[in-house]
């Protein structure tokens, strides 16, 4: 028995097999929950990942930037599962000319992109689903540390600022429909999106030196863990929270 039996999961963000989505999804499964995942642009390979799953997936395309796919979402994933438990946000995304320490040039359309999609996505993402779970439910975003500046990172960060504090009003104005909405700020990870960070080889000295409990680039499960715990019902009263899954190094100065 898994704590996430009867459960049923959308998982965003699946790209290849080191996504934070593919693991999250795997573990729910292993939990019990039944998960339905989204894809954009490279349906195909997404289709592909979905089947090294421990039971293949439902692929459904979404471009969060894309009202009318949104407006359908709740709609395609009834052709699915009869509604939802949990919702897993797995998105982010900065055109390059808003990464790698081109903080002071870069223009404002390249921003928006930026907050668009990895910060309001949580709340279009969250509303789209919505009627999907009327007994309320468990959304959970991932998070990278927005509290201090990171090399490279630069208009990510001020996104991933932007998505913790949407995080919170979303928690604060669902709250008295049943919806919890957390973060797990995770440590860095070599997935496909981390590696298209300049500058992301700097983070792992940080991990290496800093964190208590020493930390792994290459496993994404400790974060994963994270988020299959916020979507069982064993946090059933925390919400508008960031959890760190990142050995520690939040806490410690030096």
């Amino acid at each position: 028995m898994g704590i996430l039996d009867g459960k049923r999961v959308l998982v965003t963000g699946v790209l290849t097999e080191s996504s934070f989505g593919f693991h999250v999804a795997k573990l729910a499964q292993q939990e019990g929950a039944t998960v339905v995942l989204t894809g954009f642009g490279r349906l195909s390979l997404v289709e592909r990942i979905a089947k090294r799953l421990p039971e293949p997936a439902p692929v459904l395309e979404l471009d969060v930037q894309d009202d009318e796919q949104l407006a359908s979402l709740a709609d395609r994933l009834r052709e699915h599962v009869d509604g939802l438990d949990g919702v897993v946000h797995s998105i982010a995304f900065a055109p390059q000319t808003a990464l790698g320490g081109s903080f002071l040039e870069a223009g404002f359309d390249d921003v928006s992109t930026a907050v668009h999609v990895s910060a309001y996505s949580l709340k279009s993402l969250t509303m789209a689903t919505l009627p999907l779970m009327p007994d309320g439910g468990s959304v959970v975003g991932m998070d990278f540390d927005a509290q201090v500046a990171w090399p490279g990172y630069d208009w990510m960060g001020v996104a991933k600022a932007g998505l913790e504090a949407t995080s919170r009003y979303l928690a604060k104005y669902l709250g008295e429909r049943g919806v919890r909405v957390n973060l797990i700020s995770a440590g860095p990870v070599k997935t496909m999106a981390a590696r298209s960070i300049p500058g992301f080889d700097q983070f792992e000295g940080v991990w290496d030196a800093r964190a208590p409990l020493g930390w792994d680039l290459s496993d994404p499960e400790p974060a994963a863990r994270g988020v299959v715990a916020l979507l069982s019902d064993w946090f059933p009263k925390t919400t508008g929270e960031v959890i760190h899954v990142d050995g520690g190094v939040h806490a410690i100065g030096a």
